[in-house]
């Protein structure tokens, strides 16, 4: 969910890894990312949600970052080294415990299942190459068919 200025003077928005954007759709929060020019970037389905049940008054800016703030929401800064990219808001709904390792370790078996275990397919889905797939299968402990253990590679 991007929202689209017609201000020709701003830089473009952001934009995420698919890898990244399936980890955020993996929390039981709601995430909202705006950038450094208060434009909404990117919005995983709980906060679509949220941000969909506000209406048109609060779709823009400052002022849906606000209304998300009034709901109980977290403001975080977006940094990369010393430069501030913009900022994520948290929405509280869910388990706060999962750590970002689980959250990705979820990520991946999503991707293979809705791809059947078809490795290719599933390192495209998530912006990440087939080595790196294998590699975190093999870090979590994971067969390519996303049960626990070593096997035997699927369709790859």
């Amino acid at each position: 969910m991007a929202v689209r200025d017609k201000n020709p003077n701003l830089p473009p928005a952001l934009t995420f890894a698919p890898i990244s954007q399936a980890v955020l759709e993996t929390l039981e929060e709601g995430v909202a990312v705006f950038d450094a020019h208060a434009r909404l970037v990117y919005a995983n389905e709980r906060a679509r949600r949220v941000i969909d049940g506000l209406g048109d008054a609060a779709q823009r800016g400052d002022a849906l970052r606000e209304r998300l703030m009034t709901l109980g929401g977290r403001a975080r800064p977006l940094k990369h080294s010393a430069a501030e990219l913009g900022e994520v808001v948290f929405l509280p709904t869910g388990d706060q415990t999962r750590t970002l390792a689980e959250q990705e370790r979820q990520a991946i078996l999503d991707a293979l299942d809705v791809t059947q275990g078809k490795l290719a397919e599933a390192a495209r889905r998530l912006g990440i190459s087939r080595t790196t797939l294998w590699r975190r299968l093999r870090a979590y402990g994971l067969r390519p068919d996303g049960r626990s253990g070593h096997g035997p590679a699927v369709r790859a």
